[in-house]
């Protein structure tokens, strides 16, 4: 019987992990939706359940990752928001905060954009959906920490926060 190391196994994973790289072969990582990895990927399930429901999430970020916008930062935005959220355990349970990324918004001046939705289907907050954040790649790990507080705990951004962290957006009648 072949004896195998489950912490060195959890160690390689977690690494793999924090740098967002596919599994190797041999190796075994579990997502954070329970199921174990398919090789040569970051998230895809093994076992494909097609009427498991998707994971739920509080606020949505739509993070612009297209070529301007993914060029003004220096490093990979969302799996880096991503680990912040993990840090302040914003990553699950019911004011989950999901990044996703995006191709282009069109609105290349205010690069890097991040629009904000909430899931008011369930325990999201009205009065934070559709609102569009400029320049997010000049914003210190502390700046999203807050970013993440204030919506977690349901505050009206448009009410914490300074215009100047908002494009303004023209409403057509």
């Amino acid at each position: 019987m072949q004896h195998t190391d489950s912490s060195k196994i959890m160690i390689v994973s977690l690494v793999s992990i924090m740098e967002n790289k596919p599994v190797k072969k041999g190796e075994v990582r579990i997502n954070e939706m329970g199921s174990e990895v398919v090789e040569g990927f970051t998230c895809k399930p093994k076992d494909y359940d097609a009427n498991r429901p998707i994971m739920h999430y509080k606020t949505l970020l739509l993070l612009c990752d297209d070529e301007r916008c993914g060029k003004a930062g220096k490093i990979d935005k969302a799996t880096h928001l991503r680990e912040l959220l993990k840090e302040m355990g914003l990553n699950k349970g019911k004011n989950r905060i999901k990044v996703s990324r995006t191709g282009c918004y069109g609105a290349c001046r205010f690069r890097q954009v991040c629009q904000i939705t909430e899931n008011t289907q369930a325990n999201g907050n009205a009065k934070n959906n559709a609102l569009w954040l400029k320049h997010t790649q000049k914003f210190s790990d502390e700046q999203w920490r807050e970013l993440f507080r204030m919506l977690s705990q349901d505050k009206v951004l448009l009410e914490e926060l300074s215009n100047e962290f908002f494009i303004p957006m023209k409403v057509y009648n």
